[in-house]
């Protein structure tokens, strides 16, 4: 195999799936480690991935999450009736698992000053708790996914084997009839276990994401529990969620 045919396929194997462990991309392609670790540093020159302890995490174009500021003005009105939707529904005294979506942020600032405890693997969400005394913070680690802040990967899944949470809140990038997607498949894999630490699933989605598919599948619609849209819903849009067994909760202005 040619060194370029190779380093494709390396890029094609992270780009797929977000991050890959240097293990297994040596053993997918059949080569040795000292071989990946070149051919990651190599890739790496050219921007299209970022070498981490132990793998390589996809940052060039295509599966790659938009960075917090590019996402963060698309919709703000609607996520802030999402999240008083949302927020209206937990308990002084909940322990909430939060994501690092732009929607779970304005959900983040109503929860400030609130007697809750925070569990989440976003810093800019840190941040809003890191210095208050009145809610309990967890910071989950792992790799930091560039221009986002959002912890993502194994380490981050291996720190929420032994958490319980009573709701986790996620954002995702497209709700279908086939279910949930996000944008990068380290994302999903992440978010998967934030599900499964958690007494209740909320979803919270601005209407734009009712229709639309993303790269990743998530999961089929009927394992989440709730679902908070803003109530500027299309025809289409509405009567999808209509054939769903979802609790869905439409936000008003």
């Amino acid at each position: 195999m040619l060194v370029e045919e190779r380093r494709q396929r390396v890029l094609d194997l992270v780009k797929t799936r977000g991050f890959v462990a240097m293990e297994d991309l040596a053993g997918a392609i059949g080569v040795s480690d000292s071989t990946i670790r070149r051919d990651l540093e190599a890739l790496q020159h050219t921007g299209s991935l970022k070498k981490t302890h132990g793998g390589a995490v996809y940052v060039g174009n295509g599966t790659s999450l938009p960075a917090l500021e590019e996402r963060y003005a698309a919709q703000l009105e609607e996520k802030r009736q999402i999240a008083r939707a949302a927020v209206a529904r937990i308990q002084d005294g909940d322990t909430v698992l939060l994501d690092g979506g732009t929607t779970t942020l304005e959900v983040a600032r109503l929860l400030v000053g609130r007697a809750v405890q925070i569990v989440t693997n976003s810093l800019p969400i840190a941040a809003l708790f890191a210095s208050r005394h009145e809610a309990d913070l967890v910071l989950l680690g792992g790799y930091i996914y560039p221009r986002t802040g959002v912890a993502l990967g194994p380490w981050t899944v291996q720190m929420m084997e032994r958490i319980h949470v009573q709701q986790a809140i996620l954002s995702v990038g497209g709700i279908t009839d086939k279910g949930l997607f996000n944008s990068n498949l380290l994302l999903v894999e992440t978010e998967r276990q934030m599900m499964r630490c958690a007494d209740e699933v909320v979803v919270v989605a601005d209407h734009t994401k009712i229709g639309r598919p993303a790269l990743a599948f998530l999961c089929d619609l009927a394992t989440i529990d709730t679902l908070v849209v803003d109530s500027a819903l299309a025809h289409a849009q509405r009567a999808l969620l209509d054939q769903t067994d979802v609790r869905v909760i439409y936000a008003e202005g």
